[in-house]
């Protein structure tokens, strides 16, 4: 095997196991902060209402409950909560192995692809055996924030280039955003 053909094995794995990581840490931010944020916002919207007289329309008081509804959708994810922290530190690790592979491999001048891809696959056996395939809702779209805003990719993009309509926007944000569009469009006949 080339050098270059392992190198960009090395650096579609990283791709993999750092999203699996954000995406692991994106659903434990979810189930720990979630509940607690809307509580805080659903109890804050009741209080200005009463506070300020404001009669909430009957849309807006169905939006209001599926958005307090919501939580419970979160509460099973709750007792795994560690578990989910866990995994995405082990497979943060495992990203950064990848990458001193990824350097190693470049810098070697006397290059045996056999003895590096022993190492690649043991990393990819160590990721699938952790990996949990349950994931909370949007958590694809955070984890898209968390890889691409807060995680040192430079080496694999400088091998693997990313980019932007198939990579760095996740496709779970497009229906989202349709979404949202006619919620809004929605407010404005109800509201007109």
């Amino acid at each position: 095997m080339r050098k270059e053909d392992l190198l960009l094995q090395i650096a579609e794995k990283g791709y993999d196991v750092g999203f699996g990581a954000k995406k692991h840490l994106a659903t434990y931010d979810i189930i720990s902060k979630a509940p607690g944020w809307i509580s805080f916002i659903s109890i804050s919207i009741g209080i200005v209402a009463l506070a300020t007289n404001f009669e909430l329309d009957s849309f807006s008081s169905a939006l209001l409950i599926i958005f307090g509804i919501s939580a419970l959708y979160i509460e099973p994810y709750r007792a795994e909560k560690k578990k989910y922290e866990s995994v995405g530190k082990k497979m943060t690790s495992l990203f950064h192995n990848l990458k001193e592979l990824s350097a190693r491999v470049e810098s070697d001048d006397d290059f045996n692809s056999n003895k590096y891809l022993d190492e690649l696959q043991k990393i990819d056996k160590k990721f699938q055996d952790i990996a949990i395939s349950k994931q909370v809702f949007v958590s694809d779209a955070y984890a898209h924030y968390k890889f691409f805003g807060q995680m040192q990719i430079e080496w694999i993009d400088r091998i693997r280039p990313f980019s932007l309509w198939r990579d760095k926007i996740p496709f779970t944000a497009y229906p989202f955003l349709a979404f949202i569009l006619l919620a809004v469009i929605i407010i404005f006949i109800l509201k007109g």
